[in-house]
């Protein structure tokens, strides 16, 4: 029987890691990866170890210094996406240089020329500047010799408590099409089941490690817990009283439109505020995108506060082991900004069946 080459992984924007994680999941080896952002980049190194971490911009890397011949590699990861987001539509357009960063995916594809391509972006992607962009990333893959199968894939769809819509273009340069991954049999995971057992919280909680509040119920709290008895990264923003006096209005699954318009007076015209504004989860549903969630004022369902670092996180599908590094500040834009592990592992998973 013929032996099975070692499949290995490069994460190019790497983040925090979501996508790496989701690789290794699946059975994948990451070798190496590459990320600008300091903060993310130091959340990376201390999750993945074993995977060479460059920190600099892409645009400078011009070489990679490994050895990656006789092996299969699959080259994954997303350019930076807040250009591509429905919620910027001031910068979704061919004039932001940010958009063009895929472009660095591509030259360095043409450098390593692996066997497959991974790449992920919000799914605003495909309508900025009236599909434009995803014609050309198409094209500029197929010039380099690929064959690409892409679409959008929810997150809920596949193990994530989070109403999360990706992006994801999978590549492979041996002439087959790859199969976009199709949702799980499974029952989508409610904020409930992903929350029910993490800490007890205040408004601006700042202790970092906590031990458990109580044991976990759900299938999926005892798949994020593992063997733990404590957790990390328990932190929440401290809001204003006005702010807090605001979330005591709204019910779960309510947003701005519950709050009184007394409270509401320090807004311009607050009729202008979009839908997910001050919007409290939902228990018996999935969560609603994280995003900035912070900026958002995403509300826990039951508490009159924002989300802990360590509950967006599970509401993310990173682990509890899955420590994030940096200010408060930087932990949430990292959580907000990642792909969710698990999505990412059902493409990976995907991806393999065509080895």
């Amino acid at each position: 029987m013929k032996k099975k080459k070692r499949i290995i992984g490069i994460d190019l924007f790497a983040g925090a890691g979501g996508m790496s994680l989701g690789a290794r999941l699946a059975g994948i080896d990451v070798v190496l990866a590459v990320e600008n952002e300091p903060n993310a980049a130091a959340t990376y190194a201390f999750n993945h170890p074993n995977t060479r971490l460059i920190v600099d911009d892409i645009r400078n890397v011009k070489r990679f210094d490994f050895e990656w011949k006789n092996r299969e590699v699959v080259l994954f990861g997303g350019a930076p996406c807040q250009g591509f987001s429905t919620s910027n539509q001031r910068t979704r357009n061919i004039n932001n240089k940010v958009n063009w960063l895929y472009k660095e995916f591509v030259r360095l594809a043409k450098l390593v020329d692996p066997d497959w391509i991974v790449f992920e972006n919000v799914k605003g992607i495909v309508d900025t500047a009236n599909g434009e962009f995803i014609k050309r990333i198409l094209a500029d893959f197929k010039a380099i010799g690929y064959k690409c199968t892409s679409g959008i894939l929810c997150a809920k769809d596949f193990g994530v408590p989070q109403e999360r819509s990706r992006y994801f273009l999978m590549a492979s340069n041996n002439g087959c099409a790859l199969n976009i991954p199709r949702h799980i049999n499974k029952c989508q995971i409610t904020a409930k089941q992903a929350l029910h057992d993490l800490p007890k919280l205040t408004n601006g909680a700042n202790i970092d490690i906590l031990p458990y509040k109580e044991n976990a119920s759900s299938a999926y709290a005892k798949m994020m817990r593992g063997n733990k008895t404590k957790c990390m990264n328990n932190l929440v923003s401290k809001n204003g009283p006005l702010i807090i006096d605001r979330y005591k209005h709204i019910p779960q699954g309510g947003n701005w439109e519950n709050i009184p318009k007394r409270l509401m007076n320090n807004y311009a015209n607050y009729n202008n505020c979009h839908t997910g504004i001050y919007k409290r989860l939902d228990e018996n549903k999935p969560s609603v995108v994280l995003g900035n969630y912070r900026k958002n004022m995403l509300i826990h369902p039951w508490e009159d506060r924002g989300l802990s670092v360590r509950e967006a996180a599970r509401l993310q599908s990173f682990p509890d082991w899955y420590v994030f590094k940096g200010s408060i500040g930087y932990q949430q834009q990292q959580v907000g900004n990642a792909v969710p592990p698990q999505l990412a592992k059902y493409v990976f998973k995907a991806l393999l069946t065509n080895v």
